[in-house]
């Protein structure tokens, strides 16, 4: 599956080659504010659990993986878009239900970036037509997140624990929609 450009961003599927990106990404407080609680992420993590970790999930055809957010004008790296199945890391995951989720650049903050990326990774998942359901999840706090999900067209599901495999089991908001 590949993204169409939108208006103003690029989009590509990330890879290991792109573990500078995402340790930068991860190096910002804020950025990492709802997701670790501001605590950065190290290289080392970033090598031996975050890339095996995409490389799991990540299949071209289906448009799993975390998309590059790029800016058309210059190229310059923004964020990136998750899709993969909800519940992946569990024993049963939903593959007709994916998961989609953002983490960009606060430089990025405030123009609409990672709702024009997210709305064009929804538009193309729909369009390859394998997945029925599409959902998010974020802490409570976290409004900028919900408002994406809101413009995105989901709808509050439910408040519950989150459980990873990492370990960070925290209370989060559920958004969905049908396609």
């Amino acid at each position: 599956m590949e993204i169409t450009d939108s208006s103003r961003l690029c989009y590509e599927l990330m890879t290991a080659k792109d573990a500078g990106l995402m340790f930068q990404l991860d190096q910002d407080p804020e950025v990492m504010r709802y997701v670790t609680a501001g605590k950065l992420t190290t290289r080392e993590e970033i090598a031996e659990v975050y890339i095996p970790r995409m490389e799991s999930y990540t299949n071209r055809e289906k448009g799993w993986g975390l998309w590059k957010v790029s800016l058309i004008q210059d190229k310059l790296f923004i964020g990136w878009i998750l899709v993969r199945p909800v519940n992946f890391f569990s024993t049963n995951p939903d593959l007709k239900n994916l998961e989609l989720g953002w983490r960009f650049a606060r430089e990025s903050w405030g123009k609409g970036y990672a709702t024009e990326a997210a709305t064009s990774v929804r538009q193309a998942l729909i369009e390859a037509g394998d997945c029925t359901q599409l959902s998010a999840l974020a802490v409570e706090d976290n409004r900028a997140s919900i408002n994406i999900m809101l413009k995105l067209g989901m709808a509050y599901i439910k408040t519950d624990i989150h459980r990873d495999p990492l370990g960070n089991n925290e209370e989060v908001v559920y958004y969905q929609m049908d396609v």
